[in-house]
């Protein structure tokens, strides 16, 4: 499905952003129904069998013509890779989200049974690397953005990649408002990549208690650290707490030991115990149903288009 056709099926130009654990067919459903792009990673159905059964629900709940996405982690230590793959084939997943090393092979194999890759980046060098190996698309994660996210302002991260890209772009990095959807189509992003709003969500699959520190949370409690899985993210600060660490003084994690099979490297796991989450955050106030989340940022995202007229100066 061409990106045209793709934004012309939804309410809001928003991917919902596959989350460890919190992603589950009931929340994917309930995004699609709403009119985003819903997704999941593909590790959240375990065993892997689980994945066919998860596909055929998505698939049979939702002839509402909205497209869904599966991430896939494209990295040594996914031992599921080639068998999710085959999974993903047989349901012809419309769009493909990789992340952790581009792969020709796996891009490949997406575009055979016609689906759209979208590879995820913190930089213009690695943006390149996965044009240059066949993704069709970028996921720009700038700073600020939930779980794994990059040091760069999307200001920069934006314009670099838009000075040699012109292809399909969602940018990822503390949207949780209306008003900062419309920020990233002005700053040439074709979607809004939206993690941290879901998870205080009914249909999130996170615990009671994540929840509701979505809620009471602000910018200040995010903390970014390489520890929890080797590469850096951001994660909430009372949860680090709770684990029996100190938020201030965590040490570095060790890029090699990175094992997405085992759910993290240190004893407090990531995702289970160590939650994950962007520094919008603060938008958040709430535990609500997906269709009314998106119905509140579709009414702000509205209101923005309106009142922006009115803000740009026109000599």
């Amino acid at each position: 499905m061409p990106l045209p056709a793709i934004l012309e099926r939804l309410r809001l130009p928003v991917i919902a952003a596959p989350m460890f654990i919190v992603s589950n067919p009931d929340l994917v459903i309930a995004q699609m129904r709403a009119g985003i792009v819903g997704s999941f990673p593909a590790l959240n159905a375990r065993p892997a069998s689980q994945l066919d059964e998860w596909l055929h629900r998505i698939t049979e709940e939702t002839r509402c013509g909205v497209p869904f996405a599966v991430n896939l982690i494209v990295h040594k230590t996914n031992a599921r890779l080639d068998e999710d793959l085959k999974t993903l084939a047989k349901w012809k997943v419309p769009l493909v989200i990789t992340s952790l090393g581009a792969n020709t092979e796996v891009n490949a194999a997406i575009h055979n049974w016609g689906g759209i890759v979208l590879h995820d980046v913190i930089d213009d060098s690695f943006a390149r690397k996965a044009i240059e190996k066949g993704a069709d698309g970028l996921i720009a994660v700038a700073a600020g953005a939930g779980g794994h996210a990059g040091r760069q302002s999307p200001f920069a991260l934006m314009q670099e990649i838009r000075a040699w890209f012109d292809g399909p772009v969602a940018l990822s990095g503390a949207i949780a408002c209306g008003r900062s959807i419309l920020a990233a189509q002005a700053m040439g992003a074709d979607f809004a990549y939206i993690g941290t709003p879901w998870i205080a969500t009914s249909e999130a699959n996170a615990a009671a208690a994540y929840k509701q520190a979505i809620v009471e949370s602000s910018a200040a409690d995010i903390v970014y650290s390489s520890l929890f899985t080797g590469v850096h993210g951001n994660y909430l600060r009372p949860s680090i707490a709770a684990a029996g660490l100190d938020p201030d003084n965590l040490p570095q994690g060790d890029k090699n030991q990175m094992d997405f099979g085992s759910g993290g490297n240190s004893d407090a796991k990531a995702w289970r115990d160590i939650w994950g989450a962007g520094q919008g955050v603060g938008a958040i106030k709430a535990i609500e149903p997906v269709a009314t989340r998106v119905e509140t940022l579709l009414a702000q995202y509205q209101a923005a288009k309106r009142e922006l007229p009115g803000r740009i100066d026109e000599r």
